[in-house]
């Protein structure tokens, strides 16, 4: 475990060398960050407004799900469409100038947001791809008991890995959804086996970091009790800005490690700022 950790951290500083050689990357998360808030406005907004939102809770609580009825259904297909394509989209910007970088090339934002327009009838059908799965995963989930809410949880965890690489594959080929989705299975199943822990190792480091920021702020508002409201708003405001940047930083690093263990599973090679090595050590080939 413990050699697993070591590995984990070396990829995270590895990545962070990418990162910190182009810090305009951290852009494309937050672009996406504000493109979804958007999305969420666009279609809560109007709900909210109706009274309609109140509605589709209650149904959407009842414990057969049954009361949700086809409209509302039609409706979180379409959220989780526009969702899915917003995300996509700037994650083939982000990705797509991560292998630049690796390659040694030079790729500017722009670069970035072409090639992921360029890529949009792919990307739209990936999404369509990923809502319909989702959506057939809450209706399974919404209809199963415990044990099947494991199973069914497990199967989400299995997509997840399986199309882990889709997004890397959008942003170096021509290839359509559904044929990207089968090159990331592939490239699993070749690649690293059933070991795939540097990305959960982002994850946990990024997760340990977070925990400590929130007891520090916690020390924080305790020492500040004694204070005015300004000075809770003030120490308030610094953590949540602090949250919202290591948030951009986590999913920035996702990013270019994603494109690393693409070109790594293609070509064999890490790219500029990874050892081959530690990614040997992180995703094992299957005998």
């Amino acid at each position: 475990m413990a050699g697993k950790f070591a590995t984990s951290w070396s990829l995270v500083k590895a990545s962070a060398v990418v990162l910190k050689n182009d810090r305009e990357l951290l852009l494309f998360p937050l672009f996406s960050t504000l493109s979804t808030l958007l999305v969420v406005v666009s279609f809560v907004g109007p709900l909210w407004a109706t009274g309609a939102l109140a509605h589709l809770h209650d149904a959407a609580a009842r414990s057969d799900g049954g009361a949700f009825g086809v409209g509302g259904y039609a409706l979180l297909f379409l959220f989780y469409l526009c969702q899915y394509t917003v995300i996509f989209f700037f994650n083939t910007a982000l990705v797509s100038v991560a292998m630049a970088r690796l390659q040694g090339d030079a790729a500017s934002l722009g670069d970035g947001l072409r090639l992921a327009w360029s890529r949009l009838p792919a990307i739209i059908g990936y999404a369509l791809i990923a809502a319909t799965v989702g959506m057939l995963l809450r209706a399974l989930e919404q209809r199963a008991g415990l044990v099947g809410r494991w199973i069914i949880g497990l199967l989400g965890v299995a997509w997840t890995v399986a199309t882990f690489l889709v997004v890397p594959v959008l942003a170096a080929t021509d290839l359509g959804p559904a044929a990207a989705v089968k090159e990331s299975a592939r490239l699993l199943r070749r690649s690293w086996g059933e070991n795939l822990i540097g990305n959960a190792g982002i994850g946990i480091v990024f997760s340990v970091v977070m925990i400590a920021v929130a007891l520090l702020a916690g020390v924080m508002f305790v020492a500040a009790g004694a204070h005015s409201f300004a000075v809770d708003a003030l120490v308030a405001g610094v953590f949540v800005l602090l949250f919202i940047v290591l948030a951009l930083v986590q999913s920035t690093l996702q990013g270019i490690y994603s494109a690393a263990l693409y070109r790594y599973a293609t070509t064999g090679e890490a790219g500029s700022g990874f050892e081959s090595t530690a990614l040997q050590q992180a995703f094992r080939i299957k005998a």
